[in-house]
């Protein structure tokens, strides 16, 4: 890892701990002032929560209830090399060799650590706001002698990540469950070079005879119209996956 990055890592989240606390909830970028409260006001709403989901409603979705770290069996269960194909998804992020690359709601790191290898002059950076899952890929950075995976604490509206630092963003089966998607992926925004990307990956809502839970899916259309409110641009969509959508965005280049 270049030592240029570790030291912004290092000292933007000594700057939002100093202002925020323990808990990290720092103030939002200020390429966000444009849309104060009252806009976010407009863009959720509340109404009894479904089984699945926490009631908060962001452009029409319910937002999904979070799979917490009792479920990392979960994310490393043999069966997903096959019914997944995780393999075509890595080998189909649009990344160089030297790349930074986040890996947003990384959870165990599963893919974190089959990302790294494509980036071998760059690092991913495995963001996750549960101590419990960063203390697992700590443990595997160890294991495995990694020198290029990056545990980062996020919060729920901040993944706490330099602004300019990062040339892709995925989020694999992650996004639908962020309980403030439009501050996470503005604040996202800034940490994204001019023209970054961002790629999202989500079971496809609109295949019923796919075997999860209807919240832990999205459409492609919901996906844009969510992200294009964030300010990206739709770049592609590929289906190359058996599941999930592969949905590429960007950030514009001013």
């Amino acid at each position: 890892m270049s030592t240029r990055l570790l030291v912004g890592i290092v000292a933007f989240g000594l700057v939002g701990f100093l202002v925020a606390g323990a808990l990290g909830e720092g103030p939002p970028p200020e390429h966000r002032s444009a849309a104060p409260s009252d806009t976010t006001d407009t863009l959720y709403t509340q109404r009894p929560p479904s089984r699945n989901g926490i009631g908060k409603v962001y452009l029409g979705r319910e937002i999904s209830k979070v799979m917490g770290h009792r479920g990392a069996n979960w994310l490393e269960r043999p069966a997903r090399e096959s019914k997944e194909r995780p393999d075509l998804l890595v080998d189909s992020l649009p990344v160089d060799a030297s790349d930074t690359v986040a890996d947003i709601g990384a959870g165990t790191g599963y893919l974190s650590f089959r990302v790294a290898p494509r980036v071998p002059r760059g690092n991913v950076l495995a963001v996750d706001i549960q101590p419990e899952m960063l203390s697992m890929i700590r443990t595997r950075i160890a294991e495995r002698e990694v020198d290029n995976v990056v545990p980062v604490r996020g919060t729920v509206t901040d993944p706490q990540l330099p602004a300019d630092s990062v040339d892709l963003a995925y989020m694999v089966d992650a996004y639908h469950e962020f309980s403030h998607p439009y501050e996470m992926m503005t604040a996202l925004y800034e940490a994204l070079t001019p023209g970054g990307r961002v790629v999202l990956v989500e079971y496809r809502r609109e295949d019923p005879s796919i075997p999860i839970k209807t919240l832990h899916k999205m459409t492609e259309a919901q996906t844009k119209t969510e992200m294009r409110v964030a300010g990206y641009e739709w770049v592609e969509t590929k289906e190359m996956l058996p599941r999930q959508h592969f949905m590429v965005f960007r950030k514009p280049v001013e």
